[in-house]
C-alpha cells in the first residue's frame, strides 16, 4: 500500500496544476479565436474591441485595433512657430457661460490647461497667417504619435475626389456612381440616378438608421471586416437629391469609385497627390477594414500627427497652395466649402451648412469634423486654423472655436 502513496500524491498534485492550466489556457484560446475571427466577422470584431478597449462604441484607442495602411510623405513644408499669449488672451475675452452654467473663466494659462484637461482634449493647436502661435498637448500625449480623426477623414476623401477630377481620373461629380460600380445596377436600377455629387453632399437617398444594433448601419460601416461588401448592400429608400441624411455608406461608395478610377488603393493615391505634395512632416496612416479586404475605412480612421492636421487646414486656408505649388485645385477648395444656404446643422445655436464632406459656417468658415470632438476649423479670410482633438466632446466645440476665431480676429500682432 505504501508503494502506491507517492503516485497517488503526484496525481493529487497534478490535478490543481491542470485546473490552473485550464483556467489560463481557455481564456487565452478564446481571446485568440476572437482576434482571428475579427478579420472576418464584424460581430467578433465588436466583441473583441469591447474586451480590449473596455467600451462598446468608438474610441480614439481603436487606432491600435484596426490594421492600417501607411501613407508616406516626402519633406516637411515650412511651418514656423512663434508661440505667444494671443490664444490665451482670446479665450479670456470669451463669455464661457454661453457654453453652459458653471463654465470657468479662462484668465490664466493654468485655467486654460485645466479647461483643456477637464474637457478630455488631447491636442489643441492654433495657426495664424501660416504661423503656429499656440500648441497644447495633454499630459502623456506624444505630439509625434498619430491621432485618429473619425469623420474628419471624409474631408480628406473629398479632397482626393477633387484632385482626381482635376487629373481626369474621374469625369465630374455629375457622373452616376454606376459609371464606377456598375454592379449596383444589378442590385437596383435606381442606383443609376445617384451621382457622385449626391454621395458627397449626403443626399443620396440611401437608407441609414442610427441604431447600435450589432447589425445596424453605424456598426456595419464601422466594424465590418469587408466594407466594400457592406457598401454594396446599401438600400435606396427615396430618390436622390431630396433629403440630407448623414450616411456612412456614401463615403464607402466614393472610396470604391476612387479606387477603380485611379487603379490604386486610396492610401497610395493620397500619398502621391496630397500627403507628400502638401509637405506633411510625418507619414500618416489610414485604418483598414481587415488584413484581407485591405480597404481604407473611408468614413473614419485617417490618422496623423496633430501638426499635420493643422497643415491640412492651412492648405485650405491658402486656397490649396503650399510653397507656391497648387496642390488642390483652387476652384475645388472654394466649391467644396461654399455655403449652401440650406441649414442642416445638428446644433440649434449654429447656422450650419454641409457641402462636399465639409461643415460650413457663416463668414466663410468651415470645418472637418469627427466623432468625439475631432475638429479642423478653417477661417481663410483671417488666416486662422484651429485643431482640437480629444477623447470625447463634453461641450459644443464649434460654438467655442467660432467664438475663439472672432476674438483672435481682433487680436493685435505681437509687438503692436
Amino acid at each position: 500500500m505504501a508503494d502506491h502513496a507517492p503516485a497517488h500524491r503526484a496525481k493529487k498534485t497534478r490535478r490543481p496544476l491542470r485546473i490552473l492550466v485550464a483556467i489560463v489556457t481557455i481564456p487565452v484560446l478564446a481571446f485568440g479565436v476572437l482576434f482571428a475571427a475579427s478579420n472576418f466577422s464584424q460581430l467578433a470584431r465588436g466583441l473583441f474591441f469591447s474586451v480590449i478597449f473596455g467600451q462598446v462604441g468608438p474610441t480614439i484607442d481603436h487606432i491600435k485595433g484596426f490594421p492600417s495602411r501607411a501613407i508616406p510623405t516626402s519633406s516637411a513644408s515650412n511651418l514656423p512657430a512663434a508661440l505667444d499669449d494671443r490664444t490665451l488672451e482670446a479665450f479670456g475675452r470669451i463669455d464661457m457661460q454661453t457654453l453652459g452654467p458653471g463654465m470657468p473663466a479662462i484668465d490664466s494659462q493654468g485655467a486654460l490647461d485645466q479647461f483643456l484637461n477637464e474637457t478630455e482634449t488631447t491636442a489643441f493647436l492654433v495657426l495664424q497667417d501660416g504661423v503656429l502661435v499656440h500648441q497644447w498637448y495633454a499630459p502623456g500625449v506624444d505630439p509625434d504619435a498619430l491621432h485618429t480623426s473619425f469623420s474628419v477623414s471624409k474631408s480628406f476623401l473629398s479632397t482626393l475626389i477633387g484632385i482626381a477630377i482635376d487629373e481626369g481620373e474621374i469625369g465630374s461629380l455629375d457622373d452616376p456612381i454606376t459609371d464606377y460600380i456598375p454592379e449596383l445596377l444589378e442590385k437596383d436600377p435606381r442606383f443609376g440616378a445617384i451621382t457622385l455629387k449626391h454621395l458627397i453632399t449626403m443626399t443620396s437617398g440611401l437608407e441609414y438608421v442610427e441604431t447600435m444594433s450589432p447589425w445596424g448601419d453605424p456598426v456595419n460601416t464601422y466594424f465590418s471586416a469587408n466594407l466594400r461588401s457592406s457598401a454594396l448592400k446599401a438600400v435606396i429608400v427615396e430618390e436622390p437629391g431630396k433629403t440630407f441624411l448623414y450616411n456612412n455608406y456614401n463615403p464607402l461608395l466614393l472610396g470604391m469609385a476612387l479606387e477603380r478610377a485611379t487603379g490604386q488603393n486610396v492610401g497610395d493615391y493620397m500619398s502621391e497627390v496630397l500627403w507628400a505634395p502638401m509637405g506633411a512632416e510625418a507619414d500618416a496612416s489610414w485604418s483598414m477594414d481587415s488584413f484581407y479586404s485591405r480597404f481604407e475605412k473611408m468614413e473614419s480612421g485617417f490618422n496623423a500627427r496633430p501638426i499635420d492636421f493643422a497643415r491640412f487646414g492651412l492648405l485650405f486656408a491658402q486656397g490649396g497652395v503650399v510653397a507656391g505649388q497648387q496642390v488642390v485645385p483652387e476652384l475645388w477648395v472654394k466649391d467644396a466649402t461654399a455655403a449652401t444656404n440650406v441649414s442642416v446643422g445638428r446644433n440649434d445655436f449654429l447656422d450650419q451648412n454641409y457641402r462636399y464632406f465639409w461643415w460650413v459656417y457663416p463668414h466663410n468658415r468651415f470645418a472637418a469634423q469627427g466623432n468625439l470632438g475631432q475638429y479642423v476649423f478653417v477661417a481663410p479670410d483671417q488666416g486662422t486654423v484651429v485643431v482640437r482633438l480629444g477623447r470625447t466632446e463634453t461641450l459644443s466645440w464649434p460654438i467655442l472655436i467660432l467664438d475663439l476665431m472672432d476674438q483672435l480676429e481682433g487680436a493685435p500682432e505681437p509687438g503692436e
